[in-house]
């Protein structure tokens, strides 16, 4: 009778298991730019698990907070898809502005923000009807995007400005409330998780530098050198450390927060673009363009642990990396 409870007990176990990792399934979703398409990795397992058909060179990539949604940027085409999380299919396709680079999910959900590049503007899509319903002009090409945790702003990066600057809109009246004075063709734009500092990444700095913004005072608290044409930047769960990947070095740089300074330097493939932090930070997942690969580093041990093989020019901007059931 002891053993029949005993596996019994263990069967139990062992379902409750697989039911939390079919709850809490994480899922990294890399636009391959080249081909056209998404591929679907299991971050528990590094495997590929499917490819989605989506709209001309998909760039920009934007999972919901719910896990739901994955949207992404067609640069190609002038289109969004609208991933379903659930059974890896395109259930909308969206058509706005010219050149959709980024885009960034707020966190209820409820809206989604783009860059359109060849048209100078942000588009603000409602999730809930799929339709474009407000768009924000810009005097120059917009492109890294990223709204703050409570949703009332959102930073954009403007490449082309000849001033240098990240513009703050305000999503109350949809609005640009400031623009703020950072390095040479700024690109990549990453809010921390309490809201407080935004790292902006200048790829055209001749050392390449990440900016560091209060979001506070709309001003920038320091400026750390990185690696060469900085593109990707994505901040830890915690908060306490910042990954830039830098395009033309091959290296991810690590922020250490606390400091402002870099703690490591890691060797990943051939042009990195995009990169995210796993939802539990103990993962960076390095979109290499130039190798249509990914590395998955370990933050542990600040060294590459894996490498998976997915589509043609992975550039994989933005949040890639979705929780979902």
């Amino acid at each position: 009778m002891k053993k029949i409870i005993s596996n019994m007990a263990v069967l139990l176990l062992l379902t409750f298991s697989f039911s939390l990792s079919r709850i809490f399934a994480q899922t990294a979703y890399i636009p391959n730019t080249g081909d056209s398409n998404v591929t679907v990795i299991n971050i528990a397992t590094n495997k590929v698990t499917a490819t989605i058909a989506v709209g001309n060179n998909p760039i920009g990539v934007s999972a919901s907070l719910d896990g739901k949604k994955v949207y992404i940027a067609n640069w190609g085409d002038s289109t969004v898809s609208v991933i379903n999380t659930a059974t890896n299919t395109v259930s909308a396709t969206i058509v706005l502005g010219t050149k959709p680079f980024s885009l960034s999910v707020s966190p209820d959900g409820s809206k989604v923000y783009i860059s359109n590049q060849g048209e100078d503007i942000v588009s603000v899509i409602s999730s809930a009807t799929n339709t474009v319903t407000a768009t924000i002009k810009f005097s120059s090409a917009p492109e890294g995007i990223s709204v703050s945790p409570d949703g009332s702003k959102v930073y954009v990066a403007n490449w082309g400005d000849s001033t240098s600057t990240v513009s703050v809109i305000n999503t109350a009246t949809n609005t640009i409330s400031a623009k703020i004075a950072v390095g040479i063709n700024p690109v990549g734009v990453s809010v921390s998780p309490d809201g407080k500092k935004a790292y902006v990444t200048n790829w055209g700095d001749t050392t390449g530098t990440v900016s560091v913004i209060n979001t506070a005072t709309n001003t920038v608290l320091a400026t750390i050198t990185v690696g060469f044409e900085p593109s990707g930047v994505s901040v830890s769960p915690d908060g306490g450390k910042v990954y830039v990947a830098n395009f033309n070095e091959n290296t991810v740089s690590v922020i250490n927060t606390a400091t402002n300074t870099i703690s490591a330097t890691i060797t990943v493939g051939g042009m990195p673009e995009g990169l995210s932090v796993s939802p539990d930070g103990s993962k960076v997942y390095v979109a290499n363009d130039g190798d249509n690969s990914i590395s998955v580093i370990n933050t542990a041990t600040n060294t590459v642990s894996a490498t998976i093989e997915v589509g043609n020019a992975p550039y994989s901007f933005g949040n890639f990396i979705s929780t979902h059931k």
